[in-house]
């Protein structure tokens, strides 16, 4: 068969078909395709090596979507460099998926690389709906046979498709929801991409309590019993419930345009008096929601925490406060130093935060180790006053941020940020919504009453730190690292900026978060380097659309 020719599925018998020609009972082992499956070699032939020509990646793509569209999943997945691991999902497309009828059509190949369209019927009691997709399949050299294989990936079988997910036609296991913001304007995936995650995830949860009935679907199900069903094709509809979110869609769509201009970034946004949720946004949109349940560190954004901890353990008194800024300090051994060694001579606690100045926290560590706190004090600040680590029950998974107990240089590390800390974009525009409002509200996305969940409780701020957490974050904001990022943002705003390396990264990730009035965002951009200069235009962009 040349490229371009088509393999079938005619009546629920799987056909190969060229030039309009079927050919029944079609054997891969035949000889006919020049012997590209892992079959037995003869004692004259020789092991290849190195990349496959073009002859034998035209053929081994031909002879394994022959295999997969004939029901042959043993044979088709021999063809593949992890049987194993193919066999059962290739059996599943007609077993569990249900596809009864099947056109596979090759595309030219571009190197190893081959694409090819599916336009299939899937078929399940006695409903059936056509369903079409495009993917593509890599061939390799076969470590072991030196013969060309497919490289496996679940993404053969369907581009959403990842380890520890199959694909599945029954029904639904849960209604569909018509998902609605706070003032009842629909939320849909297709005008809000990164709400994807999210409104699958809520209808897991809340289908059956919103008032819906299930209908027959065809999705991507995972062995993972948090990760909700991703619906690929409907063959009849269910009904609707309607559930409301806590999502405001102004400032989701806001969120939404500010994170495509980046590879990969996110934002959330909260509002500080309640912890309401008003918008989730992600670049790449549709997928992992990286922005609730990403662990990364969070830079000098944590200085928020830092300074509060710092001020609750009497290292300094208020933002008032003098504090050294040298270039650069040694702890246990490990030089510290700040953006281009800079120095604040003479400066307050308030000039170093709004500068973000590493050395002024880093020579904190020094008192507190007297104390003999100095690794444990961060995480008790960040667990009493902005309740991280509490297992937030938001309506929906999320990761708790991480603050465990450091030592030596490592917290040092710390109070920046850096070391072992992890947040993601959720934890810390709950961290600024906390400094906003005073006290720790736990972030929801559904309102605590749909479901009576126990929600996570913290002390409030005293209320001289929440004062000097608001004057040095608008100190920041109006002529700080943030002023830039913030000059178009109206209203009451603060800010605070932060790079976090990455080791084996060559540029730091960009970590910004700020309020204006009674909203919160806090945003990161991979390897957008300065606070300012990628992640604070996203988060300045989410608070301008409140």
């Amino acid at each position: 068969m040349r490229s371009g020719a088509k393999v079938a599925v005619v009546g629920g018998v799987f056909l190969v078909v060229a030039g309009g020609v079927g050919y029944g009972g079609y054997n891969l082992y035949s000889g006919l395709t020049g012997g590209a499956g892992t079959g037995t070699k003869s004692a004259s032939e020789t092991k290849r090596s190195g990349p496959p020509s073009a002859d034998e990646i035209d053929t081994t793509a031909k002879d394994f979507l022959a295999a997969w569209a004939s029901g042959k999943a043993s044979e088709a997945a021999q063809l593949t460099n992890n049987a194993s691991e193919a066999e059962p999902l290739l059996a599943g497309y007609r077993e569990q998926a249900h596809v009864s009828a099947a056109v596979i059509t090759r595309g030219k190949a571009v190197g190893a690389k081959v694409p090819f369209t599916v336009k299939a019927q899937v078929s399940y009691e006695g409903q059936s709906k056509p369903w079409s997709y495009t993917s593509e399949l890599t061939v390799v050299r076969g470590l072991a046979t030196g013969r060309p294989l497919v490289a496996w990936s679940p993404t053969v079988v369907h581009p959403k498709l990842t380890k520890g997910t199959t694909l599945k036609t029954e029904q639904a296991s849960a209604p569909p929801i018509k998902a609605v913001d706070r003032k009842d304007r629909e939320l849909t995936k297709e005008k809000y991409p990164s709400l994807g995650p999210v409104l699958d995830a809520l209808r897991k949860k809340y289908g059956k309590d919103a008032g819906g009935t299930a209908g027959i679907e065809l999705v991507v199900a995972s062995s993972d019993q948090n990760v909700a069903d991703q619906s690929l094709l409907t063959l009849t509809k269910g009904k609707e419930g309607t559930l409301k979110t806590t999502l405001d869609a102004d400032v989701q769509a806001g969120a939404e345009k500010a994170v495509k201009q980046y590879s990969q970034a996110s934002v959330v946004a909260i509002k500080p008096s309640t912890g309401e949720i008003r918008a989730v946004a992600n670049s790449p949109a549709g997928g992992y929601n990286t922005a609730m349940m990403g662990a990364q560190a969070p830079g000098s954004t944590w200085k928020i925490v830092s300074s509060a901890m710092m001020m609750d353990n009497g290292v300094v008194k208020g933002a008032g406060a003098k504090v050294e800024c040298p270039p650069d300090v040694t702890w246990e051994g490990v030089k510290f130093q700040n953006l281009d060694r800079f120095e604040i001579k003479n400066g307050t606690f308030q000039d170093s935060f709004r500068r973000s100045c590493n050395t002024a926290f880093i020579k904190a560590v020094k008192p507190l180790n007297k104390k003999g706190i100095a690794g444990t004090a961060l995480g008790e600040t960040a667990r009493k006053y902005f309740g991280i680590g509490l297992n937030w029950q938001t309506g929906v998974v999320s990761v708790d941020g991480s603050v465990p107990e450091s030592s030596g240089a490592e917290t040092a590390a710390s109070y920046i940020g850096q070391g072992k800390i992890t947040m993601n974009a959720l934890n810390m525009a709950s961290v600024t919504a906390t400094a906003k409002s005073g006290a720790f509200h736990q972030p929801v996305i559904v309102p605590q009453s749909l479901d009576n969940r126990e929600l996570a409780t913290a002390q409030p701020l005293p209320g001289s730190i929440a004062q000097a957490l608001r004057e040095m974050m608008r100190a920041t904001a109006q002529n700080g690292t943030g002023q830039a990022a913030m000059a178009g943002v109206g209203g009451d705003k603060g800010a605070k900026t932060g790079s976090a390396e990455v080791d084996g990264q060559g540029k730091s990730n960009s970590w910004f978060t700020g309020f204006a009035d009674d909203l919160a965002a806090a945003a990161v951009v991979q390897s957008g380097g300065h606070g300012g200069d990628a992640a604070g235009p996203v988060v300045a962009s989410v608070l301008r659309a409140r």
